[in-house]
């Protein structure tokens, strides 16, 4: 019997529906609250507010927003571990860091209450991917400093789920788990989901007799190719969650399993805007460029324009009033440029997946032989097509090597490997491997 002291969440929150209007107005309340809460609290951004010419008094609009300076990743770095708080450590209940493996790694703080908010942006994205209290959601995504383990797993309880807390890597063990445990919900990276159904099949089971019935997948760039490969391999809805642990965690943006026509950033809580990468400048709705976030609740750590790199698109809202954000496209900072031309991992794996003899898995590699930029692309056949020969081999690489070449406009070698042989993820997938010198 359902006990009538736990409140219900399986129906919309009033703001996932409200009218623009509405909206709008609760996001310069916050707005104004946050811009303020950073001012006063934070020494770099009353530095940066003040070299700017600008005070929180001057948001009379949320287009006013644009007149504040950006953030960027080094600022956080720069105020490495906890320069960039706003409330003392007594009131920080929560600490989570980036890996730092191009430097000093990124800390966020979170007080209680910014863990409650992280927590029902979570829930609320789970239960727009389909879940509900009654699911059983087994959690993929890394435990630790890392924020998309804990971040699906306090958001999967708070919606009132039962939680396998797996994390990641033991890929046997997962397919056990997810064997004799029955889950209905998976949260992983789309990579490492692919890694589970070549682990099934290689046990000789089929991926798609499982219990799962959603995927919750981010943390990495994916394709629709891709949704196509894991609906198609797995027999589950797979939708995008999106976030990242500068701005909160996942739960920023999530795609609704109705539409499924990109994720939709809950803009009560966080405000989106899109620029130019190049220039800075402010670009409108359906225009392609830089993701700018604002947190407007967040009390340990205000981020205020913070440039993500991450390159998208804002659309209007469709399964609710929020807009929702285009699939990331790429990186504006791990845009690979060869030979002249801008190249995202994200395009060869549209080529790989649409080229149906291989397997979703694949690494690029980039090196310099004199003066001239070289790439290769390390692909496998399927699993299910068992021993490949050399011939078959050739013609894969040679009919892939076409379409990379058609597609985005550069000459590649590729190299068709034997299952099993590209380098795999236990997390975020190491796509690009670049030798050339910095």
């Amino acid at each position: 019997m359902k006990n009538p002291n736990v409140p219900s969440r399986t129906l919309l929150e009033p703001v996932e529906t409200c009218t623009r209007d509405e909206l709008r107005h609760i996001q310069l309340e916050r707005l104004r609250w946050s811009v303020n809460h950073a001012y006063k609290n934070v020494p770099f951004y009353r530095e940066s507010f003040d070299k700017a010419g600008v005070h929180p008094s001057q948001i009379n609009s949320l287009e006013d927003l644009g007149k504040f300076p950006f953030t960027y990743k080094n600022d956080l770095r720069d105020n490495y571990p906890y320069g960039m708080f706003a409330v003392p450590m007594s009131d920080i209940v929560r600490i989570h860091a980036s890996s730092g493996t191009t430097g000093r790694p990124t800390v966020v703080g979170y007080t209680k209450n910014d863990i409650d908010t992280w927590a029902d942006a979570v829930a609320r994205s789970i239960r727009a991917a389909g879940g509900s209290a009654n699911d059983i959601v087994h959690v993929a995504y890394g435990y630790g400093l890392f924020t998309g383990g804990l971040g699906a797993h306090y958001g999967a309880e708070r919606l009132g789920a039962s939680v396998i807390p797996m994390s990641g890597g033991q890929t046997e063990k997962q397919v056990q788990i997810i064997s004799d445990f029955k889950p209905t919900v998976i949260m992983v990276t789309p990579s490492y989901m692919l890694n589970i159904a070549d682990e099934f099949e290689r046990q000789g089971l089929d991926p798609r007799d499982t219990s799962l019935r959603v995927g919750i997948f981010g943390a990495e760039p994916w394709t629709d190719a891709m949704r196509q490969e894991i609906e198609e391999r797995v027999g589950i809805d797979a939708v995008d969650i999106y976030g990242l642990s500068e701005v909160m965690g996942p739960g920023v943006a999530q795609e609704c399993v109705e539409t499924k026509d990109g994720p939709t950033i809950w803009e009560d809580l966080f405000y989106p805007e899109i620029i130019d990468p190049e220039t800075g400048e402010l670009l409108p709705d359906g225009e392609e460029g830089e993701l700018v976030f604002t947190s407007l609740t967040k009390e340990a750590l205000p981020i205020i324009r913070y440039r993500t790199r991450d390159l998208t698109r804002l659309m209007p809202g469709t399964a609710r009033t929020m807009r929702r954000m285009g699939r990331i496209t790429g990186r504006s900072d791990d845009m690979l440029i060869i030979r002249g031309v801008n190249v995202f991992p994200s395009q060869i794996e549209e080529r790989i997946c649409n080229q149906g003899q291989l397997a979703p898995h694949y690494q690029i590699e980039v090196w310099r032989e004199g003066h001239m930029d070289k790439m290769a692309v390390y692909v496998e056949p399927r699993q299910d097509l068992g021993e490949v020969g050399d011939e078959e081999k050739v013609s894969l690489a040679k009919d892939l090597q076409h379409h990379i070449k058609s597609y985005i406009g550069i000459s590649t070698d590729v190299k068709v490997l034997n299952s099993g042989e590209v380098e795999r993820s236990e997390g975020k997938a190491r796509r690009v491997i670049d030798k050339r010198p910095k």
